[in-house]
């Protein structure tokens, strides 16, 4: 099998990948047919509205991951799985029934998505830490990868299927479709071979959160990548609102076309996902470069001067904001200790995702009132920023020198690896 899809060649890792890819799918259409009822069945076009939405949906990881990590490390993260997702199944079927009825209202929304999301807070920290007990370590960046992309596969394809059957049958059909596809994670993980696992013994002392957050203090590296996570998921990461903002607003476009740009972003992140599963370890030079290069591609969408250039550069902007997700993940995973991997992992994930709560409603508030090109800008400006204070940190660390070299008929810059960040302080 070849280097892009080794993990593949894992039973389990197989198994979970199918089941994965279904869910994924079914997760984006859920989420275009949601952003919709609250667009133009429940509000006037509020942005307010969707960003409340968006943020209550993610305010559990906030709240919740570092006590989800613990739980990831003192139980059987299968079974921490098969409950979470079970749960999520729950509440999107009573979404999906409640619009099918015309019961649903805004409050309703905002109850609903706070519960998905807690239900979302205890099943991230245990799928992200799963990869390591399915997969060899040699094949964890390999299976980060490929979990990537079958996350924007269904990114690529549940948005251009939800715009068609919204526009079919309804946003409730759909919805109810999305709780469908939680069952294929679940058989997935019932189906797996458990003694072929790698399973931490946990018949030791209980791990508990602050032992993930003293591991974490004592790791210069991973700190900075938490900052990163953090400045990219708040301010970079809201295609959500970015897209159906400048979709509706500034081309007028309704909810097929809608459902296109994630679709066409996906193209990206697949790309980005795909060429990050043949890497064996990220660098720093990589992580850095692509965010760079993120926040030029959003100057880029804010300015576009039609749909159709605005479509056609989320692709670039889908790769590099998949490869700094990818590589910022991998990176984390890669270096931890198996014994506090499911609490590190948590907290990655409250800086990633849980930045959201608080940047959302944010993002709604200034598109109503700067319009939402300045708003698409702010992701330039934070994540761009954060890239160059992150690169003259690490240069000051002596983790990159660059230097400039006079050549006939070109210049050269020449990148120089020398001593890393220290992995552990002791």
């Amino acid at each position: 099998m070849s280097a892009m899809f080794s993990a593949l060649s894992v039973r389990n890792y197989r198994i979970y990948a199918t089941g994965g890819i279904i869910s994924n799918t079914g997760t984006w259409m859920g989420r275009i047919a949601q952003d919709w009822v609250v667009l133009t069945e429940l509000t006037d076009n509020s942005a307010q509205a969707l960003g409340l939405v968006t943020g209550l949906q993610f305010l559990p990881i906030l709240l919740f991951s570092p006590f989800a990590g613990a739980i990831s490390d003192n139980f059987s993260k299968r079974r921490v799985m098969l409950v979470s997702q079970s749960a999520m199944a729950f509440f999107a079927t009573v979404m999906g029934v409640a619009v099918l009825t015309g019961h649903m209202q805004l409050w309703h929304m905002f109850i609903l998505a706070f519960l998905s999301g807690t239900a979302s807070a205890v099943d991230a920290p245990a799928r992200q830490a799963f990869v390591s007990e399915m997969v060899p370590k040699a094949q964890i960046t390999n299976a980060v990868g490929l979990n990537s992309a079958s996350f924007h596969s269904g990114r690529l394809i549940g948005p251009g299927v939800a715009g068609l059957l919204i526009a079919a049958v309804g946003t409730g059909p759909t919805l109810l479709i999305n709780a469908l596809t939680f069952v294929a994670v679940i058989i997935a993980l019932l189906a797996m071979d458990t003694s072929q696992l790698a399973v931490r013994d946990r018949t030791g002392p209980r791990g508990k959160v602050r032992e993930g957050i003293a591991y974490v203090r004592g790791r210069p590296d991973i700190q900075l990548i938490l900052v990163i996570a953090f400045m990219h998921g708040t301010f970079g990461m809201n295609f959500q609102i970015f897209n159906a903002l400048m979709s509706t607003e500034v081309f007028g476009k309704d909810v097929a076309e809608f459902g296109v740009t994630g679709s066409v972003m996906a193209i990206g992140s697949l790309a980005g996902a795909l060429l990050a599963a043949r890497r064996d370890r990220p660098r720093w030079r990589l992580l850095l470069g692509s965010l760079a290069a993120f926040s030029g591609c959003t100057a880029l969408i804010a300015l576009a001067p039609n749909f159709t250039a605005y479509t056609l550069l989320l692709i670039p902007t889908g790769l590099f904001a998949l490869t700094v997700m990818v590589s910022a993940n991998a990176m984390v995973q890669l270096s931890v200790d198996q014994a506090v991997r499911g609490r590190v992992m948590a907290l990655y994930m409250t800086v990633f995702m849980g930045g959201t709560p608080l940047g959302s409603p944010f993002l709604g508030w200034f598109a109503e009132q700067f319009g939402a090109r300045a708003t698409v800008l702010i992701a330039t400006v934070m994540c761009g920023a954060t890239a160059v204070l992150a690169s003259a940190y690490v240069m000051r660390h002596d983790q990159l020198r660059l230097r400039f070299r006079a050549r006939w008929p070109r210049p050269v810059y020449l990148v120089r690896m020398t001593e890393p960040l220290p992995e552990k302080v002791t």
